[in-house]
């Protein structure tokens, strides 16, 4: 496996190495070894499966509050998708900066968004898969959400966000 920091630190792309042949490829999409060697939390407390109808479907942003914080490892399954993390630790470097990157069925690229980072991502076609784990269990009074069009982020978004929940719609503005 390979793994890429990303510009906000803690936060990484994870891509793995293929073995082809003529029955097609293999790889290693996960690895507690491999994770725990470069300093990341391996614990999977679940996983997830989130589906999309169409195109322009924003989900986030969205973060758990200590003690709560989860890891998330995020990958696409079908279709692609637009994955963002916003840095949300007050005593970083990068607060409340943003990085986002394109994750598909065909580039088969990872995304490790570390605790305190608040996650959203904006289907990019329609029939969109995203399969992630989570390092600890939902806690529904811990979440806690961003705006995706919050003009204090200035978040550029490769596509128009076409459709958003009430919820996410709402969350207040940070300034």
């Amino acid at each position: 496996m390979r793994f890429t920091e990303t510009p906000l630190s803690g936060a990484f792309v994870v891509e793995f190495d293929k073995i082809e042949d003529d029955r097609g490829y293999f790889g290693r999409a996960y690895c507690a070894r491999e994770f725990e060697e470069h300093g990341l939390d391996p614990t999977i407390a679940q996983v997830n499966l989130s589906g999309n109808f169409a195109k322009g479907t924003i989900r986030g942003l969205h973060y758990q509050a200590p003690p709560h914080s989860e890891v998330k490892v995020m990958r696409c399954i079908n279709g692609a998708i637009w994955d963002l993390i916003v840095d949300m630790r007050p005593d970083s470097p990068t607060y409340l900066k943003h990085f986002g990157i394109e994750l598909s069925s065909e580039n088969q690229k990872a995304l490790y968004v570390p605790e305190q980072f608040a996650h959203a991502y904006l289907a990019l076609t329609d029939g969109a898969q995203a399969f992630y784990s989570a390092s600890a269990f939902y806690t529904p009074g811990a979440e806690g959400g961003l705006r995706y069009d919050d003009p204090a982020l200035g978040i550029d978004w490769p596509i128009p966000v076409e459709i958003v929940s009430e919820k996410d719609a709402s969350w207040p503005l940070l300034g």
